[in-house]
């Protein structure tokens, strides 16, 4: 199932910006609607983000909405999600994972087929 990466994540100050990339070698993304989770120690996994195959919609979860974007580029099988005015409370490992449809059900992947390992993002104030 494990067969996305994620990349770009990192440390930065509260107020800072990253942008995540998530791609694959083995799965065509374009198929799929593409999302975003995070996991903070001690806490379950929240879904971030979802957008559909064409990027026609997309979905956020008030936690960060305002402040983040997501995007694709089916071109280069890639997913983004842009991060802005970083806060100490988005410190997590961020994944991206890939539904079974290629609409968003709500929010997050709801159904997912693959997704990746992660990539730690730590945001100091």
């Amino acid at each position: 199932q494990v067969q996305l990466m994620e990349s770009g994540g990192g440390s930065v100050q509260a107020g800072g910006s990253l942008t995540l990339s998530c791609t694959s070698s083995t799965v065509t993304l374009r198929d799929h609607a593409l999302g975003w989770f995070r996991q903070a120690p001690g806490k379950e996994r929240e879904g971030l983000s979802c957008i559909t195959w064409d990027s026609g919609r997309l979905h956020y979860a008030d936690s960060v909405k305002g402040r983040f974007t997501i995007s694709r580029d089916n071109a280069k099988n890639t997913l983004y999600l842009q991060m802005n005015n970083l806060k100490p409370e988005d410190s997590a490992i961020y994944y991206c994972a890939a539904d079974r449809d290629p609409y968003c059900g709500t929010y997050y992947p709801t159904r997912i087929a693959y997704d990746g390992q992660g990539t730690q993002v730590t945001v100091s104030s």
